[in-house]
């Protein structure tokens, strides 16, 4: 395959690295790096190889099946019981999970804005989720992907360009990917994982390969555009903690991304914050079309529902999930506590996932040659036994609050 055919492969995986790559991505990132400069790079390896093992299964079994994940975990279980609880568990999860981060996504967008034009974000918040409801209602695959894309690499080149003028020390940089755990840090490396790894973004992406590809026969040009777009994301990830690192003393404590942005002003000059806040914004935006979207596609699987962008049913939840946080950006309501519970969510809700995908990707009935290989299985059981410690530990960081 050419180079122009990548390019135009690129597609369902630029949603992922789309969602991962939040305004909670983007402040963990900033932490990280001005607290600890590189030593928690290895973070960012660990949880972009988890991402491609897991967000692979998920790919390769929506392909395959030409099912929803929603719509084979349901169909793994013929005691009606597993399937009232595997049903509740994606409804209340995901949904509710996505609800709560998207008051975050779309203040966080929203923030970018007001640093540019100096309007509160309050303002901004509601007008970006209308602007996101009205790509959504248009049913229109292709220019959701689109948007998608552009809107990745305007928040790609604002990091990585960031990450290139402040030029790091390679040395250090390289020496980050050393797995070490420097006291204090367990939160933050939690945080990370567990806003890369992201449960709604299997769900997701099982779907969406769907609409770009007809089966096996894609599956090497699905598998790469799954690999690629996910390490475009953890190179914008490690870009945030690169600009961090090399403008902060190690050691120091920011409390939000706008403290950093005002940091670049020697860096960039006049232009500093609107580099940031470009950044920030698309990565806002970017997240606040991908979690509805995601909630729309799990819970319709899940209900058995039709999984048509266009259908009632479907904007009917994705409109739900929306309008959460249009309601709670206008409010001015600080949106850390809907978030707490966003993290016990995806805490309780990631190591369940991470088991019940592992599960049907041995179903030789449903995938059959496609079923996982050895290594595929290894893989799989490490990153879920890590997801597993990173909920509990997301769990007992909450009850302690």
């Amino acid at each position: 395959m050419g180079v122009i055919d990548r390019v135009k492969a690129i597609g369902p995986g630029a949603l992922v690295a789309a969602a991962f790559v939040g305004p909670g991505t983007v402040t963990t990132a900033s932490v990280i790096g001005a607290e600890y400069a590189y030593l928690l790079v290895w973070t960012i390896a660990f949880s972009i190889l988890a991402t491609i093992v897991l967000q692979e299964m998920s790919a390769r079994l929506g392909l395959i099946t030409q099912e929803g994940l929603g719509e084979a975990f349901r169909n793994e279980f013929d005691n009606p019981i597993p399937q009232a609880i595997t049903v509740a568990l994606v409804v209340s999860a995901i949904g509710i999970g996505t609800a709560a981060f998207q008051t975050g996504n779309i203040v966080g967008g929203a923030a970018g804005l007001a640093t540019i034009t100096g309007v509160s974000e309050n303002i901004w918040g509601p007008i970006m989720g209308l602007v996101a409801a009205g790509l959504l209602w248009t049913g229109n695959y292709k220019l959701i992907e689109r948007v998608f894309i552009g809107l990745v690499t305007v928040m790609g080149l604002a990091f990585v360009l960031n990450a290139i003028i402040v030029r790091p020390d390679i040395g250090s940089l390289a020496g980050g990917l050393v797995p070490t755990v420097p006291e204090g840090s367990a939160y933050l490396i939690a945080g990370l994982v567990g806003t890369t790894v992201v449960g709604y973004n299997l769900f997701l992406h099982a779907s969406t390969v769907q609409e770009r590809w007809d089966g096996a026969e894609d599956l090497a040009e699905c598998r790469a555009d799954t690999i690629g777009m996910v390490i475009v994301g953890g190179i914008i990830t490690t870009a945030i903690v690169v600009t961090a690192a090399a403008v902060f003393p190690e050691g120091t404590q920011i409390s939000n991304v706008g403290e950093m942005a005002d940091q670049l002003e020697p860096v960039f000059g006049g232009y500093a914050l609107t580099f940031f806040a470009i950044g920030l914004f698309a990565a806002g935006f970017t997240s606040s079309m991908s979690a509805p979207l995601a909630g729309a596609y799990a819970t319709a699987g899940a209900l058995g529902w039709e999984r048509d962008l266009t259908s009632t049913r479907f904007r009917a939840i994705w409109m739900t999930i929306l309008g959460v946080g249009i309601v709670f950006s206008a409010l001015d309501y600080n949106p850390v506590q809907v978030i707490v519970f966003a993290q016990v969510a995806n805490g309780l809700l990631l190591p369940i996932l991470a088991v019940f995908l592992i599960y049907a990707m041995n179903n030789d009935g449903l995938l059959g040659e496609h079923t996982n290989s050895t290594l595929q299985n290894v893989l799989g059981g490490l990153v879920t036994l890590v997801v597993i410690g990173i909920g509990l530990r997301t769990l007992y960081d909450v009850l302690l609050l």
